[in-house]
């Protein structure tokens, strides 16, 4: 049963857990949403993909020969680049997300935040090649109507927001280009890897958000007996738009302010720390998996319509139980798996509570991915 574990609790952690429970929709104030665990993803990827065990049970795993003319010779499959690679398609539910900025007025009060329902449709790729590694993730993420769709001629429209987020994440791993194991720390450390990414994204909506941004960093593969256990700690580069910012929507509250300008924001390079996992449930006797991560980002400058609100430590906490059902009912692993999680975000998007509601998100997930052949 442990076979398929490692490729069950990652697989499934990066094609599904990429922005699961992460709304990536925009703040009322101006954050876009971050996609912390698929900045780290990249990390667990360099340390899973190659295992034994994902080079015995891999979908693309290299046969021992092909027959030859009448089949009396075998030769030898010629080398492939990349000597690991994964596609995987999934749909998630996930709910109920919070969106900053989104709430129902409420006499007396500063207003009462808003749950909103997700669907979320996944196409994920995973390689390892000679030198490192390379993650592409593709989320297609459709709100419930308590999120509308917008423009600057209809501001709330009677259905949900559809956002399209786009992520790549790569990690180059010195050991393996100068072939040496100096870049570790024996019995704590395997391998010391260079990481970097960006994300892209964009939602119909009112706010039109625009997320770009960029991650460099180094990675650690921690030395466990089983599964990862991996940390990162990088830099993380924001860019982004605030379509609210001077529209007739939102007017221009202080003269001499260059809304125009403002659309396009630039936050500050800031520190981010990310502690990803997989440990294989062996003991249950079933191909189970606990996948997570927990993230920290620092703040990264101002936010707002005027640019008047600073942003907070921003740290979200994601753990989900995986089941290989391919290998529990078919023996056929890493094909189909289930899973069930659960995320915890605190200031999200960096958003201060005390200037912008609903910051604060405790999202339950469930889904379902397939592994491409």
């Amino acid at each position: 049963m442990r076979m398929g574990l490692p490729a069950t609790g990652f697989l499934i952690a990066a094609s599904v857990l990429l922005g699961i429970g992460a709304a990536r929709s925009e703040t009322e104030a101006g954050t876009p949403a971050q996609t912390p665990l698929a900045q780290a993803l990249a990390q667990a990827l360099d340390q899973t993909l190659n295992t034994t065990q994902w080079a015995s049970t891999g979908p693309n795993r290299q046969e021992a020969g092909v027959p030859v003319a009448a089949a009396t010779v075998m030769a030898a499959p010629p080398p492939s680049f990349f000597s690991f690679s994964d596609t995987v398609v999934s749909y998630r539910f996930q709910g109920p997300s919070a969106e900053p900025g989104i709430y129902v007025p409420r006499v007396g009060s500063r207003g009462e935040p808003v749950e909103v329902p997700k669907n979320v449709v996944n196409l994920f790729h995973a390689d390892s090649w000679a030198y490192g590694t390379n993650l592409i993730s593709l989320d297609i993420l459709r709100s419930g109507p308590q999120d509308p769709a917008g423009d600057k001629v209809n501001f709330k429209k009677d259905f949900g927001a559809t956002e399209v987020y786009l992520i790549y994440r790569g990690v180059l791993s010195p050991n393996k280009i100068f072939d040496t194991d100096v870049f570790a720390i024996p019995g704590l450390v395997k391998d010391i890897g260079l990481s970097f990414g960006a994300d892209i994204n964009t939602k119909d909506t009112t706010f039109d958000s625009e997320k770009r941004a960029g991650t460099f960093g180094v990675s650690f593969a921690f030395d466990v007996p089983d599964g990862f256990v991996n940390l990162k700690v990088q830099g993380y580069k924001e860019f982004s738009r605030n379509g609210l910012a001077g529209s007739p929507i939102q007017p221009n509250l202080t003269p001499g302010f260059d809304y125009s300008h403002f659309r396009s924001v630039e936050y500050k390079m800031t520190p981010e720390f990310e502690l990803t996992y997989t440990i294989p449930l062996a003991f249950t006797g079933l191909p189970l998996a606990l996948a997570g991560f927990n993230t920290l980002i620092l703040p990264k400058g101002r936010y707002g319509f005027i640019n008047d609100n600073q942003t907070q430590v921003e740290f979200v906490s994601q753990t989900n139980l995986v089941l290989d059902v391919g290998q529990l009912l078919e023996n056929t692993p890493n094909r189909v798996e289930v899973f069930v999680g659960f995320q915890y975000w605190h200031n999200k998007f960096g958003g201060d509570p005390r200037k912008t509601l609903n910051t604060e998100e405790k999202a339950l997930i469930a889904g379902v991915a397939y592994h491409l052949k």
